[in-house]
């Protein structure tokens, strides 16, 4: 059973998620802070008890803005202890997720929050934690992906995405309608998309085929234009790119 704490200075969704985490058979006793000092004073307390004492946390649930110190300075401040509890973000901004994963953020929880998408964020907690055992977890529609846009998962066809850039853990997948960030290294979609035309460009890139427009060689320096971006090709994949692109010709 795990032992939360909860942290958010808003008071109603502080008692939202206080409520959600309650309800959860995984959860076996959670608390509320106003703010990350407080946060910080409870959690000392924590780690002082030792891991199995009777203070003791296994994970906080973090909001990322609040006044004075926020919750990224605050899971920075825990990544100095030896043992910190592990860290869920949850906050209303996407623009933050990739700094949380720097400072090892177990997972990022949009607002306004569901209780499927932070069950899931409690089952990856207690896999780490050793609390439960591995549920396996069905692969979604092979020809799209989930994604989360202000608290609701909605379904990208894999054939609309133009490119993907690489940010830490997270990917960011392009479409002529906007980006989405989805918690999925680079190197995985590389592995599931390769059979779908999606090709290595260079280390923080990977471009559908179909959506490249053109090759363009430049003073020994080779680039494909995707859509209205021009997107540099690594030395170590311009031949593999150049073949892969004379062949679909």
């Amino acid at each position: 059973m795990l032992r939360a704490l909860a942290v958010d200075d808003e008071r109603p969704s502080l008692e939202e998620l206080l409520y959600l985490l309650q309800a959860d058979p995984r959860i076996g006793s959670v608390e509320g802070a106003g703010d990350a000092t407080e946060a910080l004073r409870r959690i000392t307390r924590a780690l002082e008890s030792g891991p199995q004492g009777p203070e003791a946390i296994d994970v906080v649930f973090l909001d990322v803005q609040m006044p004075g110190l926020d919750g990224l300075d605050l899971a920075r401040l825990l990544t100095g202890f030896a043992r910190p509890p592990l860290v869920v973000f949850v906050t209303a901004h996407e623009d933050f997720a990739v700094r949380a994963f720097d400072l090892k953020a177990v997972d990022y929880v949009l607002k306004p929050v569901r209780k499927e998408r932070l069950a899931e964020a409690v089952r990856r907690v207690a896999e780490l934690r050793g609390a439960a055992p591995r549920i396996p977890v069905h692969e979604p529609d092979p020809d799209h992906i989930p994604v989360e846009l202000g608290g609701v998962t909605r379904f990208v066809a894999v054939d609309d995405i133009t490119h993907v850039e690489a940010q830490g853990d997270y990917a960011r997948l392009h479409t002529d309608r906007g980006s989405h960030l989805v918690r999925i290294p680079l190197s995985t979609l590389e592995d599931r998309w390769r059979s779908r035309g999606f090709v290595r460009i260079h280390r923080r890139h990977l471009v559908a085929l179909h959506h490249i427009g053109e090759l363009r060689l430049d003073a020994g320096t080779v680039s494909v234009l995707v859509g209205a971006e021009e997107l540099q090709v690594s030395r170590r994949h311009t031949r593999e790119l150049r073949d892969l692109l004379m062949r679909r010709a």
